[in-house]
């Protein structure tokens, strides 16, 4: 499909483990399609999610173990059963884990010849990075699922791991085939999306998680020692919000051999997610102009210090590679005359965050009145309350302003704020499913600083009616936000 850039459209946000269905956790099978069913008789023509990778135990997307791969607990057992390759009872019984061995046992007896090639084919296309994720997770399963900075010197060093590959060769077949499983649905979720006029939008963090296949595989472009041991690590800043600034923790880049290798890491990168995605959200943009490296002996981020980042030169070989790149900057927080500079000479759209627009005066850049149209408008992220509960949230005060600026809009709470974000000049207005279902502060997504109950949330089909689907149409086509 086209740059969905190029038109006005109204969009959802909306994590695949949010979806309806068994095992705890959504898939991207058949609630997936019927999500998108409801997108398009809503005139939702952008499907927002956040990063798709395998997750460690606490579930974040954002410390994935690979940014290439996908996380096969989104794959739909059902659809397994349709190809023959498992008993119906097992989809419905057996641990998940168990489903999908049983599945490789079934399409390693019967699938046709056609299938058997085409899982050749993945693996032989993906091979630059699918050989040592397979292999990186193969070890760890045998590693009882250590970090693998903890497993044995000899096995540390992907490569001299690899000279004993053979001895993990089945359960890293294993893994490439939950991988093309996992690839193959989703192709076939985007080609039903992209038909029905729905594109997809990514999320790609700028940092890798230190335990992920990612640094095992190449330790040279990270800022790790021989050891596997961390010598600075990522944050921010201490600024209003906190004192002691923010230390993620995650391994800096190494931009100097990067840049070296001509960007070959993230041109690999961005080649896996473009077949994913039809728009990708670029995290933490201001850490490409310049990012904040800590030591990693700090317990905070005070201790930090300004590194210059890789600028222009890895978007400039990124266009080389793949034209205009559908991104958005995700642009929050102090961001420099510089860092704005390097957006806009690309132009990438930054984001605009209505819960962020009522503080302050009326030079505030997320009212919207002060919106660009190379913008994405949001109510609010998965990062912030409900739209429900920041609005419960605010003293008598606030809730007059946000009214006083809202007071053109006929709605209650959260759909003034819908409302104002579908109004705005902003190219692409995105609204949390959390706000379209009217939820309070109980169903948001993540609390940043919090390790319990986050990604979690889920809605049921009985929670959208069809009052809500002709709302949104009726909205959607008032504020000419559906092309075509």
């Amino acid at each position: 499909m086209k740059n969905p850039l190029k038109d006005r459209r109204a969009g959802v946000l909306l994590h695949p483990t949010s979806l309806p269905g068994p095992r705890g956790q959504g898939n991207i099978g058949k609630d997936a399609r019927r999500f998108i069913d409801f997108l398009q008789a809503a005139k939702i023509s952008v499907w927002q999610m956040l990063p798709l990778g395998p997750t460690h135990a606490d579930g974040s997307p954002y410390q994935c173990m690979s940014v290439h791969a996908g996380n096969p607990r989104l794959i739909c057992l059902d659809d397994l059963v349709e190809h023959g390759w498992l008993p119906a009872a097992a989809a419905c019984d057996a641990p998940f884990n168990d489903c999908l061995k049983l599945a490789k046992s079934g399409f390693d007896t019967s699938a046709r010849p056609a299938q058997k090639g085409a899982y050749t084919r993945f693996k032989r296309r993906h091979a630059y990075w699918l050989d040592a994720y397979s292999l990186y997770q193969a070890i760890r399963q045998q590693q009882d699922y250590r970090p693998w900075y903890q497993w044995p010197e000899s096995l540390r060093d992907w490569q001299r791991a690899g000279s004993a590959s053979a001895q993990y060769a089945i359960q890293a077949d294993q893994i490439c085939f939950e991988q093309y499983l996992f690839f193959t649905q989703w192709s076939a979720l985007h080609r039903y999306a992209n038909k029905r006029g729905v594109a997809l939008f990514g999320d790609m963090p700028i940092y890798v998680a230190h335990d992920s296949a990612d640094v095992w595989s190449d330790t040279s472009l990270f800022s790790v020692d021989n050891t596997g041991a961390l010598e600075v690590v990522a944050g921010v800043p201490p600024d209003y919000f906190s004192a002691t600034g923010q230390r993620w923790g995650n391994p800096l880049y190494r931009w100097d051999i990067l840049d070296k290798l001509d960007y070959g890491w993230w041109v690999d990168r961005f080649r896996t997610q473009l077949e994913l995605f039809d728009l990708l959200r670029l995290d933490h943009f201001r850490g490409f102009e310049q990012y904040w490296e800590v030591p990693a002996t700090a317990d905070t981020a005070i201790d930090g210090r300004w590194v210059i980042g890789p600028g222009a030169k890895l978007f400039d070989r990124l266009h080389q590679v793949f034209g205009d790149l559908p991104l958005i900057a995700e642009d929050l927080g102090i961001i420099t005359p510089e860092v704005d500079a390097l957006r806009l000479a690309f132009g990438f759209p930054g984001m605009k965050i209505l819960q962020f627009a009522f503080d302050g005066g009326e030079d505030n850049p997320y009212l919207p009145h002060n919106h660009e149209r190379l913008s994405v408008v949001y109510t609010g992220t998965h990062d912030n309350d409900t739209t429900v509960g920041w609005f419960d949230s605010l003293d008598e005060e606030g809730k007059e302003r946000v009214k006083r600026h809202l007071v053109q809009y006929r709605n209650e709470m959260p759909w003034q704020l819908i409302e104002a974000a579908l109004d705005s000049v902003a190219t692409l207005a995105i609204v949390p499913m959390q706000d379209l279902l009217s939820l309070g502060s109980s169903e948001r997504m993540n609390t940043p600083g919090t390790t319990e109950n986050n990604w979690r949330w889920r809605f049921s089909w009985p929670q959208i009616q069809p009052e809500l689907t002709t709302q949104l149409r009726d909205l959607i086509e008032q504020y000419d936000r559906y092309p075509g």
